[in-house]
């Protein structure tokens, strides 16, 4: 009986995997490629109701994964980078409608200068009813272009602006772009108090996931909702690559797997996806590509859908100005 309990259990762990989304702007016409409709939001909404989804608050997840609980597949989180006002004019409804839970964060410079597209202070305010709020930077740069000082001046002015303005300290933190390197995330970890962080990786959360990196699902534009559920992680060991390349060339894709696997498939940016053997649960494939785009990813899984992600971002340190 024990036993019997023990792959029930085994099962139940490996089969885990809550999914987190995120939105941008809301019945947002001039981008396109950033906006989700209402019409397309209250799809989705409908999507997870009717076929037994449970959106949660994000800090619900987190507490399984610090309680080393079962986070359960049905569960949703719901996230919106960025704060812009259309989601204050247009979204919100919605999820007030559903009465869904939500994390909003934020753009600290946008909203402090009152840049046109972003909430007042008084809005977001307003949205804490709702859901949670969470700091998105101060000047939204791409984190691994800075130095370690920068990362933390940055991230320092907006985390005083943001306690100042909102009266509480926020407890998480989105990178911006959804790009960053393990140094940046040491940097954020190790000068400031945020419980967990996210990424912008295509993955879903099980007991695995560190909640320093957790990955989420853009959902803008029109999407098959039923399509970005199948996600599921993939437990794997990367070695290498660890960084983008100096010179720009991928020379070898190095991992470890579940020695059960005796083929996998391999996606990176701009090349596709393949076939490649794995040899007691290691993959090891000599290449020779010229990475062409300054983010690039390499996803390795069992199928195109159950995979783990390697996200690579090139740095361009900025030049000291004497």
């Amino acid at each position: 009986m024990r036993y019997l309990f023990f792959l029930v259990v085994s099962f139940s762990l490996a089969f885990a995997n809550a999914h987190i989304f995120v939105y941008h702007r809301f019945d947002d016409v001039r981008y396109k490629s950033a906006d989700t409709t209402t019409k397309e939001l209250e799809k989705q909404f409908e999507y997870f109701k009717s076929h037994n989804y449970k959106v949660v608050p994000l800090e619900d997840i987190v507490d399984k994964l610090e309680n080393n609980q079962t986070v359960p597949s049905n569960w949703i989180a719901l996230t919106i980078d960025d704060a812009y006002k259309s989601f204050y004019k247009s979204g919100l409804e919605v999820f007030k409608k559903y009465n869904y839970p939500f994390s909003l964060y934020v753009y600290v410079e946008a909203t402090n200068r009152h840049f046109g597209d972003f909430m007042s202070w008084d809005q977001i305010k307003e949205a804490s009813k709702y859901g949670s709020i969470g700091l998105h930077s101060y000047s939204h740069p791409r984190l691994q272009q800075l130095s370690k000082d920068e990362i933390i001046e940055d991230t320092k002015k907006a985390y005083d602006i943001f306690v100042k303005k909102l009266g509480f300290k926020p407890t998480s933190y989105a990178y911006p772009y959804g790009e960053y390197t393990p140094e940046v995330t040491k940097t954020l970890k190790d000068n400031f108090d945020f419980r967990f962080i996210l990424n912008q990786s295509t993955g879903t959360v099980n007991n695995d996931t560190d909640k320093y990196d957790m990955p989420r699902i853009a959902l803008v534009g029109k999407v098959n909702i039923e399509h970005k559920l199948r996600y599921k992680s993939f437990n794997v060991k990367w070695y290498e690559p660890k960084e983008f390349p100096k010179d720009g060339i991928l020379r070898r894709v190095h991992a470890k797997v579940d020695k059960k696997y005796k083929r996998l498939k391999l996606y990176i940016t701009g090349e596709g996806w393949r076939d490649v053997d794995v040899k007691d649960g290691i993959v090891d494939i000599p290449l020779n590509i010229y990475l062409k785009r300054a983010r690039t990813r390499i996803m390795l899984g069992s199928d195109v859908f159950t995979i783990s992600n390697k996200v690579l971002n090139k740095i361009k340190r900025k030049k000291n100005v004497k």
